[in-house]
């Protein structure tokens, strides 16, 4: 089975060899995935990206990478730039072709209204209104009109009386219509602005606290960061993005050729254990109090493994220990 998925066909040809070449690099070293993100510092899921090319990998990364494999880093940082002039031209097809959708959908939108009525003062007495039905605010129910004996037009109770001269009903018509086309307006964009769209709001001017759902957190994680304290106990570090930049080694001992250490968090409020420069069937495990958790190098070729975390208040708290299978056991202080 192979290692690696089919690259997308879409990509770029620079994109793409630069691409097998950090495949390449990586292949030569055996190292898995999560080992380059444990010793570049750029998270697992970061690389997964880079490698199949959902994304760019940024210089830093490059660099990163080309340290700790021994490969020569002015060839990489080449072939980097080339990658990264395409990788800019695509995007800005891409936004090229996004903008010209949305334009395209707010055209279509605002087609749907159609062109406003050519409305003459003339037609204003011939707009029909359902009997018995209130207006917009402020404007009241129209009646219909209805003819006497002579053919004569009959106004609405309250309206014009036989004495009032044709001239004066006209424009009080158009007032009342444009009085009622201010007031619908102003019904329909009240009741969006209320419910936003659709979701309920809390009416201006009321009082009380929010409630526990709609309470932001008393503490802000980083963007990225899925956990912290007690919530990232028995958790991955890497897959909680407590690693990489965020994460240091507090403490350290040798066991043989092999490295244990305690990593901590501070952000996270959580420590886990590492081995390095491990073979298959060596252990580790993290201890806070009564807390304990393991991890092991399962994988022929893998010379790194780590815990699962732990909470803690201060890296001081934890302790790490590697149990390799050779029978050597050791602890961080």
């Amino acid at each position: 089975m192979a290692r690696w998925r089919a690259l997308p066909g879409e990509l770029d040809p620079q994109v793409r060899e630069f691409v097998e070449q950090l495949r390449r690099v990586v292949d030569r070293t055996g190292l898995s995935v999560a080992a380059v993100a444990d010793r570049t510092g750029y998270g697992k899921t970061s690389w997964e990206r880079y490698l199949s090319g959902r994304l760019l990998a940024p210089k830093g990364a490059i660099v990163a990478l080309a340290e700790v494999t021994g490969t020569p880093p002015i060839h990489l940082t080449t072939m980097w730039e080339l990658a990264e002039r395409a990788w800019s031209r695509s995007e800005t097809r891409h936004d090229r072709t996004m903008e010209a959708v949305r334009i395209s959908q707010a055209r279509a939108a605002l087609g749907e209204f159609g062109p406003a009525p050519d409305v003459r003062e003339s037609d204003v007495g011939r707009i029909a209104v359902t009997p018995g039905v209130a207006g917009p605010a402020g404007v009241s129910p129209t009646m219909p009109r209805s003819r006497d004996a002579h053919g004569s037009a009959v106004g609405a109770p309250g309206g014009a009386g036989p004495g009032s001269g044709p001239g004066g009903a006209g424009p009080r018509r158009m007032t009342l219509f444009l009085a009622g086309v201010v007031g619908v307006v102003t019904i329909v964009v009240g009741a969006f602005l209320l419910t936003d769209g659709g979701g309920p709001k809390q009416a201006v001017g009321t009082t009380g606290s929010p409630s526990p759902a709609s309470a932001a957190p008393s503490t802000a994680l980083p963007s990225g960061v899925l956990c912290g304290g007690s919530d990232c106990a028995g958790r991955d570090a890497e897959e909680m993005g407590c690693s990489g930049d965020l994460a240091a080694t507090a403490k350290t001992a040798t066991v043989g050729t092999t490295l244990v250490e305690v990593r901590y968090s501070r952000t996270c409020g959580a420590a886990w254990g590492r081995i390095t420069q491990a073979a298959q069937g060596d252990g580790v495990r993290v201890t806070v109090g009564p807390v304990r958790q393991t991890g092991a190098v399962t994988v022929a070729g893998d010379t790194i493994a780590y815990t699962p975390m732990v909470a803690v208040k201060s890296a001081s708290d934890a302790t790490a220990c590697a149990v390799l299978a050779s029978g050597q056991q050791g602890c961080t202080p």
